[in-house]
């Protein structure tokens, strides 16, 4: 091989050695940690934690999803709706005085956290697929009024089997 034909062969060996690497996927999280991730297109600033969706005792019956939300920006950030993968649909509700009803978006002010918890603010999920089960993941992706998302992962559990039921199921005042 030519001087120049070697060096041209070794500048491509290492650009896809490179790009070999970039393909990896990145190693997953120890089990038992909290997650929290600001996500590369979020809004600087805010974050998102402590994330499950409590699946039905009855089939076909909606889903709830609870977490957190931390804003850590300058400026205010409105929560205008969270997806959850393996629902058809999700709305975003909140409880008061055993009433439950939808909400279309919930200000999140400059430092505070916004609790998504049984018989508060909760995001109700509908016609679950098959593969949500419980033991298993699915992701949660929420969307501000400026566009900006961020999606995390959840763990999904089923309604009184853990210890974070915290005595309600969220779905107080359903009327179901």
């Amino acid at each position: 091989m030519k001087p120049f034909s070697k060096f041209a062969f070794l500048c491509t060996a290492a650009a896809l050695a490179a790009l070999a690497g970039c393909q990896q996927a990145p190693s997953p999280a120890p089990e038992g940690t909290t997650s929290e991730v600001p996500g590369p297109d979020a809004r600087l600033g805010i974050a998102v934690s402590d994330g499950r969706l409590v699946l039905p005792i009855v089939a076909g019956r909606p889903a709830a999803a609870y977490f957190s939300v931390r804003n850590d920006g300058a400026a205010n950030a409105t929560l205008a709706g969270v997806h959850v993968a393996g629902a058809a649909k999700a709305e975003m509700h909140k409880t008061e005085g055993g009433t439950m009803s939808p909400v279309d978006s919930v200000e999140i002010a400059p430092g505070t956290t916004i609790e998504f918890a049984p018989g508060g603010y909760h995001v109700m999920a509908f016609e679950l697929s098959d593969s949500l089960k419980p033991g298993s993941t699915t992701e949660l992706t929420f969307t501000f009024s400026d566009g900006d998302k961020v999606s995390m992962p959840v763990r999904i559990e089923r309604m009184g089997d853990g210890m974070h039921d915290h005595g309600g199921s969220g779905m107080e005042g359903m009327g179901h």
